[in-house]
């Protein structure tokens, strides 16, 4: 459950400093070299709404064994790790990794693959838990005890 929280307050914090900056994220984008225009918009548009919906999944239910929420903070973990892993491999620079939008920027750098694979291991470990868990039969833990009277 807290990690929940914390991946849940993260997101949030990452969504919003993305959206107070959404002029600027589709050129944040670009500079991964895969997208570029409307695709670079369309692609922002994507892991604003991801992180937007676990972050807040996350802290508003963070007991809940939902699987959309583990999911789409996969997929958001797998879409950041993708584009930092491919253009650290082809040498491109990146100024400023996007994570919080233009604030906290970052160059994309060894560090920033290190926290997308802590990501992608929380994202593991999410998904772990989430398929782990199975639903008590009805009525478990739920037994009356029936006594005699008089």
């Amino acid at each position: 459950m807290l990690l929940r929280i914390v991946l849940g307050a993260l997101f949030v914090a990452m969504a919003a400093g993305q959206l107070a900056s959404f002029s600027q994220m589709p050129g944040i984008l670009a500079g991964y070299g895969l997208v570029a225009g409307s695709a670079a918009t369309v692609l922002a548009v994507a892991l604003i709404v991801g992180e937007l919906v676990c972050g807040v999944w996350f802290l508003a239910r963070p007991r809940s064994r939902a699987m959309a929420p583990v999911w789409v903070f996969t997929g958001v973990a797998v879409v950041w790790a993708l584009l930092a892993v491919q253009a650290y491999a082809r040498g491109l620079t990146v100024a400023n990794c996007g994570c919080f939008g233009i604030y906290l920027p970052q160059p994309l750098s060894w560090f920033v693959l290190i926290q997308d694979a802590l990501l992608l291991f929380y994202a593991g470990l999410l998904l772990r838990a989430a398929r782990g868990v199975s639903p008590a039969p009805a009525g478990a833990g739920h037994e009356r005890v029936r006594g005699g009277g008089t």
